[in-house]
């Protein structure tokens, strides 16, 4: 038998050959599928330092209305400590007859004999307007009354102030 040496030689080219394609394209796409994950790496990068810097401004904001709102809280907390000092002061001079609380009177009804006497004001605003004394236990209570006011509408600006510095 007859060793056909071309045939052999043939088909070790056609296999060098498929081999050496083989790498070729195990090469070829090895250099795309490192580029591909470079190009991926560099996306993700990009997206960390995105997500890094829009962390970084939502944390800024947060920070500022921290801040906004401890200043509105002081305001707040210095406004109901002056209401609340005035009033005690208002209170002490009632209690010490310093201060006496008086009303109004309609003069028409002190003619059709309320019996109530005007008590000249000196310096007062209402010239000669008909006054009546509240007795210092109604006093302290209409005061009572007006702190209470006094109080809530603080607070309710403070709510005010605190809804708008949120809606900014």
């Amino acid at each position: 038998m007859a060793i056909p040496w071309k045939l052999i030689g043939a088909l070790v080219l056609v296999l060098a050959g498929f081999g050496s394609a083989w790498q070729f394209q195990e090469l070829r796409y090895g250099q795309q599928l490192a580029e591909q994950a470079k190009q991926h790496a560099e996306a993700l990068n990009q997206m960390t330092s995105a997500a890094a810097t829009a962390q970084q401004v939502e944390q800024d904001k947060r920070l500022a209305l921290e801040q906004r709102l401890a200043a509105s809280e002081q305001t707040h907390f210095r406004k109901m400590t002056d209401a609340q000092r005035d009033q005690d002061r208002l209170r002490d001079r009632l209690a010490t007859s310093d201060l006496r609380l008086s009303v109004l009177i309609d003069a028409t009804d002190a003619a059709k004999g309320s019996g109530v006497p005007a008590t000249p004001g000196a310096g007062g605003v209402d010239h000669a307007a008909v006054r009546a004394r509240l007795d210092p236990a109604h006093a302290q209570r209409i005061i009572a009354i007006t702190d209470a006011g006094d109080r809530g509408l603080i607070a309710l600006q403070a709510c005010q102030a605190y809804v708008r510095e949120l809606n900014k």
